[in-house]
C-alpha cells in the first residue's frame, strides 16, 4: 500500500512538472516591430510597422517553444508618406511583390526559469536567413483588465539589410540594422 501512495504521489508530480504547452495570440494594439540604423552618420533613424501579427506557443516547465510572426511591409511608419512608399518599392521592402516579412523560431534559449533567446528564420523579400533574438525581457502573468493570461516579451535582433536584398544607398544609410520587438500576446 505504502507502494502505491508513493507512486501515485511521484506520478503527480511528474505530471506538474510536464506542463501542456500554453498557445498565446499576438496582441496587434500592443504589439510593435521596429527597426534603426544610420542615416548618413548624421542620426540614427527608428521606424516602425503598424501591423504585427502571430502566435506564440511556450512550455515553461519542459523549457520549450516557439513563435511566428508576420509583418505587413506595407505598414511601414516612417512619420512621412512619400517616405513609407520610398520604402515599399523594390529597393527596399519591394511590398508588392513580397506582401509579408516573417519569423519562425526554430529553439526557444532559457538560463534557468527565465526565457534569455530565440533562435530562428528571417524572411524579407524571400530571402530567408537565420536570425537569433537576444530577449531582454519576458513576463507572464494573468492580465488585470481581460482577466486572462496573457506574456510580454521584448527582444533584438542586428542584421544586415544587404543580406536581404535590401542594400541600396549602403554604406551611406547604414548597412547595419538594429531590429526591435515589443510584444504582448493573450492566452488562448
Amino acid at each position: 500500500m505504502k507502494k502505491l501512495i508513493a507512486f501515485a504521489i511521484a506520478a503527480g508530480f511528474s505530471l506538474a512538472a510536464s506542463a501542456a504547452p500554453e498557445t498565446y495570440n499576438i496582441d496587434t494594439t500592443h504589439s510593435f516591430s521596429r527597426f534603426e540604423y544610420s542615416h548618413f552618420g548624421y542620426s540614427t533613424q527608428v521606424n516602425k510597422f503598424n501591423s504585427t501579427v502571430g502566435k506564440i506557443q511556450i512550455d515553461r516547465a519542459a523549457k520549450t517553444g516557439s513563435v511566428e510572426v508576420t509583418i505587413d511591409p506595407k505598414s511601414v511608419n516612417t512619420g512621412y508618406d512619400t517616405f513609407n512608399e520610398h520604402l515599399q518599392g523594390a529597393d527596399f521592402f519591394d511590398s508588392a511583390k513580397y506582401p509579408a516579412i516573417t519569423y519562425k523560431s526554430t529553439k526557444f534559449l532559457f538560463n534557468g526559469d527565465k526565457l534569455v533567446g530565440v533562435e530562428g528564420n528571417l524572411t524579407i523579400k524571400g530571402v530567408t536567413k537565420p536570425v537569433n533574438l537576444e530577449v531582454t525581457s519576458f513576463q507572464c502573468m494573468p492580465h488585470p483588465m481581460l482577466k486572462r493570461d496573457a506574456c510580454g516579451a521584448n527582444a533584438i535582433a542586428k542584421i544586415k539589410r544587404s543580406d536581404f536584398g535590401a542594400g541600396k544607398y549602403a554604406p551611406y544609410v547604414g548597412d547595419d540594422v538594429t531590429l526591435g520587438f515589443s510584444v504582448e500576446a493573450i492566452k488562448e
